[in-house]
């Protein structure tokens, strides 16, 4: 039968049976139609979960017949029959161990030491060994060097995947393929446009997993490609397309905006971990995006029986890092508090605590839990899993305790012991603007007369650092920072700089907005200098106009 009109016939059948009545039906069939045969099986057979009738497929004559052919006639295949022959069985299953098996990959293999491979077999032979749960390193550093060899730029964009793909297995340490990888990157970023989403999301994985981070040119151009194709990337794919916005710090803004639409659309056929990375990929941009977050809480209240107990941190730990609640706060809470109760024991105690600290960030107290959390076993568990009691674990632990105290009067469970406790919190995302603080300090010089008025970066007895002390007497004249005596009242001025605020927007991120919903209860007035309010005042006199207004509203002159 003519070769052409067999893979005709091969494509429009859909079922096993039918190929195999249709491969008995003829008398003889060629290596290149045999193995094509096997490839359309594996096609029509195999599905996410494996072969889906092993026991019809494996015991059928036919496909017996054509295993015995193949494997006692190894050394007479061409090169594409004994490739596309070697892609379908491990597709199918056949145990690699197995004399079938056995046979065609040393077939392929003296074949690779005879150099009689050409691109394209090279990359089939490495597909094959990337699919097995143990590959032979050696064979695939060997298929690397073949392809050194060979001209790059005439590469197909699958054949360049394939090279990636190996790559990541046999570089395992120093710069061994670093003259390759470069290359490879340049030619790579002459054909961004014609890759598919799957060769987009290999490739981004590869450069993470290589370390590509010099690829600059060729990272932005995947980037900026790969936000086109955002709803058609599956789930493992979008991952890893997000990890590699993470890992390289890229940020598109549209990225953002395609995100918007495609996760309300589809939070509920989505996988958990492709949404955790989603969430996790806001959270560390410090995105604050309304419709992901509030379709997110619906997915949560919907189907979080079902998530593991990493993905149900990974979902709500963002709310409280960027200080934000969703119409669906009371179902959302209620349904985590639920989970709780049922499956305490199985989360890692790290996991939960930052869980429980995400919680009080939004003013969600986990006081039916916090007995647990203080209890010695609980933070001797916490002290034998790394990292340990590092300064992060004890400010969470400090802050959960801080919260309670202030802000749960009727708490009587066991309390933090001081040996837990921090001197101050460690903040990582509130650290002071430098440039915004000096200004605001300049402007209280004008208008205040004297540095001794006020203090900046005042570490207070109770773990928060303050960005400007101002002490008042009780007929409200400032004092000198340094006295002690006869304060009546402390002006906490918080200068917050865009670090201590979600991207694009006025919304506190949860670390700020906790201590200063703490500080007014510590005895403290709060007065917010936002960045957005002061960036447009150009000298100190009008600084110094808006601090009065700010810090003394009642008052026409000031007594110093």
């Amino acid at each position: 039968m003519d070769e052409q009109l067999f893979f005709k016939k091969l494509n429009s059948l859909c079922t096993s049976k039918e190929i195999f009545d249709f491969l008995g039906s003829l008398e003889v069939m060629s290596d290149t139609m045999a193995s094509g045969a096997l490839q359309r099986i594996s096609e029509v057979e195999v599905d996410d979960n494996g072969v889906k009738n092993p026991e019809e497929v494996l015991e059928n004559e036919v496909f017996r017949a054509l295993c015995f052919q193949f494997e006692f006639e190894s050394s007479k295949l061409s090169n594409t029959g004994l490739l596309n022959a070697l892609q379908a069985l491990i597709k199918l299953r056949i145990d690699p161990q197995s004399t079938l098996m056995a046979s065609l990959l040393s077939e392929g293999e003296e074949r690779l030491g005879k150099g009689q491979l050409t691109v394209k077999n090279l990359c089939a032979l490495g597909e094959s060994l990337l699919e097995l749960e143990c590959p032979s390193w050696a064979t695939l550093e060997q298929i690397v060097n073949h392809m050194q060899e060979k001209d790059i730029e005439k590469w197909s964009p699958r054949e360049m995947v394939m090279v990636y793909k190996m790559l990541q297995v046999t570089v395992r340490e120093g710069e061994q393929y670093q003259d390759l990888l470069n290359r490879m990157n340049s030619v790579t970023l002459t054909i961004v446009s014609q890759l598919s989403p799957k060769f987009t999301s290999i490739i981004l994985n590869s450069l993470v997993v290589l370390h590509q981070a010099q690829a600059v040119p060729l990272v932005t151009a995947l980037c900026k490609h790969s936000v086109k194709h955002i709803p058609y990337f599956t789930g493992d794919e979008l991952v890893d397309v997000l990890e590699a916005f993470l890992y390289f710090g890229h940020h598109e803004q549209i990225l953002t905006e395609v995100l918007e639409t495609h996760v309300p659309k589809s939070i509920f056929t989505m996988h958990p971990q492709t949404v955790s990375k989603v969430m996790q990929y806001c959270c560390r941009k410090m995105i604050l995006s309304k419709p992901i977050f509030d379709a997110v809480a619906e997915g949560f209240i919907s189907d979080a029986d079902r998530f593991t107990t990493d993905q149900i941190a990974e979902y709500i730990i963002p709310f409280g890092t960027l200080n934000y609640l969703p119409p669906s706060a009371s179902s959302l809470f209620g349904k985590l508090e639920t989970i709780l109760h049922t499956r305490f024991s199985h989360f890692q105690p790290h996991t939960l605590l930052k869980l429980l600290h995400s919680c009080v960030l939004i003013q969600r107290y986990p006081v039916n839990f916090l007995p647990k959390i203080f209890s010695p076993y609980f933070l001797q568990q916490l002290q034998a899993q790394p990292p340990g009691l590092d300064r992060i674990v004890t400010s969470q632990l400090t802050q959960l305790f801080l919260t309670v105290t202030l802000e749960c009067p009727l708490y009587e469970g066991p309390k933090l012991l001081p040996k837990y406790q921090v001197k101050a919190f460690l903040t990582p995302h509130s650290s002071p603007d430098v440039h915004l603080l000096k200004r605001v300090k300049t402007g209280l010089l004008y208008l205040l007369k004297k540095r001794t008025y006020f203090a900046s970066e005042v570490s207070t007895p109770y773990f928060y650092t303050v960005d400007i002390e101002i002490k008042l007497d009780e007929e409200g004249f400032v004092l000198p920072a340094a006295q002690c005596e006869e304060v009546h009242r402390r002006i906490a001025l918080c200068v917050d700089g865009q670090n201590r605020f979600c991207v694009n927007s006025h919304n506190l991120l949860g670390e700020e907005a906790i201590k200063q919903r703490h500080l007014p209860l510590l005895g403290y007035e709060v007065v917010q200098i936002p960045f957005f309010e002061i960036e447009s005042l150009q000298n100190c006199r009008k600084m110094a106009d808006y601090l009065h207004k700010k810090i003394f509203p009642h008052t026409y002159r000031l007594g110093c």
